[in-house]
């Protein structure tokens, strides 16, 4: 992962790491925290390359988290693919703003 040090940005660094390893309803509070996160795609990153079975990683349960790596058995990093995404939204969008912008 090119930068080691995303978990000390992360909003879970505020609350005790019992609320993001529950069960049930408790675990939509826990992704509501990851909601507003600036490293949640890296969280979730690690999560999927690091095969992390528990708790709430980048907004997703461990369920979530299973069936997209069933969904995507291919994928062998990512972070590359989550980061290359990020990337390709954020170019989309600066574009389009721009065509906008040209527009009017």
């Amino acid at each position: 992962m090119a930068d080691a040090d995303w978990s000390r940005r992360g909003l879970c660094r505020t609350v005790p790491p019992d609320e993001l390893f529950v069960e049930g309803a408790a675990q939509n509070r826990a992704k509501a925290l990851c909601s507003g996160c600036a490293v949640r795609t890296e969280c979730l990153a690690y999560a999927l390359d690091q095969r992390i079975e528990h708790g709430v990683w980048g907004g997703m349960t461990e369920r979530e988290r299973r069936a997209l790596l069933r969904r995507r058995p291919t994928v062998t990093s990512w972070w590359s693919l989550l980061h290359t995404a990020r990337l390709e939204y954020a170019r989309a969008h600066r574009d389009g703003d721009l065509v906008k912008r040209q527009a009017s």
